[in-house]
């Protein structure tokens, strides 16, 4: 058996000839490639406007940046989850503040984050960032009504979830990140991610001015929209004309420059017209999983079948979590530990946050697993997968 890996990215004959054609085009970055991918992301996922890119992290990052996010500024956001989540707060300045997860979903528990806002004066925070984690999807409406009850924003990082969607008490379906309750939403394409594009990000929303505003926080602060020019045209001619010239452009603000390539954006178009098919398949080796272990002792808890979940990753928490990883390791399936507590992390740990503070977080992490999970899993890969766990604690 070849090793088996918790994730791994699937690159076909189409995707390298999406690439190699736009390789051999007229643009590597800033291409028509990009748009196009745009436009297509949007309508996968049901938003008004799609921003891509370099990463997922930088999509955090503008997004925090374009809400306006600042030194002092309260957030609060999951310590299970990938650190970007919390990160982004910091690198504008702000103070992160966790709360804990629903040990059922191992989603953020809106419970909690409530009892943080109901023990402050309204204006204590100033935003909340979900997290779509494994692929499950928030129930974004609920911290809509929350967030408006507080004049707070959000931001949905749906990074585990392209395609995922969550059922409402009218039995209405919302996608996630498709900004419907968040004002932006957030994306990955890193190769573990239902859509791969080497590295690479996206931003939805349905907002024009954040729309507007992310674009131009992407490239550097610098616009080239003649009807957001601050300067004179004389002075943009250099004094010779009244027209404005093809060269000028302004930077209006500091910004970054987070561009995902044309080459990376082919790739990421190819992936997504057979996104579905790979998130069929993740919901099939999910329903396998459950089968197998349900009402097992050893299993204290599992992601299961959930409607609308994505799957990204499939979480078993269990006993002797240590001894599994090891034995597993063995025999050479590579499981992730997805994730260590974000507020146990020594950086966030010199801001007061200690063992003991989000009791849910913690022993799911002391428990917890991922198999692996990626749409070109064999059923025999899985079979071997499952055998060897079974034999584990047998």
């Amino acid at each position: 058996m070849n090793p088996i890996p918790y994730g791994r990215q699937s690159v076909t004959d189409e995707d390298i000839k999406a690439v190699t054609e736009t390789l051999k085009s007229d643009y590597l970055t800033q291409g028509p490639k990009i748009a196009e991918f745009e436009q297509a992301f949007a309508r996968y996922i049901g938003s008004e406007y799609a921003v891509a890119v370099s990463n997922g992290t930088a999509a955090l990052h503008l997004s925090a940046l374009a809400l306006g996010v600042e030194k002092g500024q309260k957030v609060i956001t999951t310590p299970i989850t990938f650190a970007a989540s919390a990160n982004c707060v910091r690198y504008c300045g702000g103070e992160v503040v966790f709360a804990d997860i629903d040990p059922d979903t191992y989603l953020l528990d809106i419970a909690s984050v409530q009892m943080l806002l109901e023990a402050s004066p309204k204006g204590t925070y100033h935003g909340i960032i979900p997290v779509d984690f494994a692929g499950r999807a928030v129930d974004m409406q609920a911290f809509k009504a929350l967030a408006d009850e507080y004049g707070l924003w959000l931001i949905e990082d749906a990074c585990h979830a392209p395609g995922g969607f969550f059922i409402d008490k009218q039995n209405n379906k919302y996608n996630c990140g498709n900004s419907e309750f968040a004002d932006l939403g957030i994306f990955s394409f890193h190769p573990v991610k239902h859509i791969a594009a080497g590295e690479g990000g996206m931003i939805t929303t349905n907002n024009p001015t954040l729309y507007k505003k992310l674009l131009e926080l992407r490239t550097h602060g610098i616009t080239r929209d003649t009807n957001q020019f601050e300067n004179s045209r004389s002075f943009a001619n250099g004094g010779q004309g009244e027209d404005w010239p093809g060269w000028y452009m302004e930077m209006q603000s500091l910004g970054y420059n987070y561009r995902l390539t044309d080459f990376q954006a082919a790739l990421g178009i190819s992936q997504l017209q057979r996104a579905d098919d790979g998130l069929n398949r993740r919901r099939q080796i999910a329903a396998t999983y459950e089968d197998s272990f349900k009402d097992k002792p050893f299993i204290m808890g599992q992601s299961g079948v959930v409607e609308g979940h994505a799957y990204h990753l499939y979480v078993v928490e269990v006993e002797n979590r240590l001894g599994l990883y090891n034995y597993l390791r063995e025999h050479r399936i590579y499981t992730q530990i997805h994730y260590i507590p974000c507020h146990l992390m020594p950086y966030y740990k010199q801001f007061g946050w200690k063992e003991g503070d989000f009791p849910f977080a913690e022993n799911y992490y002391k428990q917890c697993i991922s198999l692996p999970m990626y749409p070109t899993l064999t059923e025999e890969e899985q079979e071997f997968v499952i055998s060897k766990i079974l034999s584990f604690y047998n």
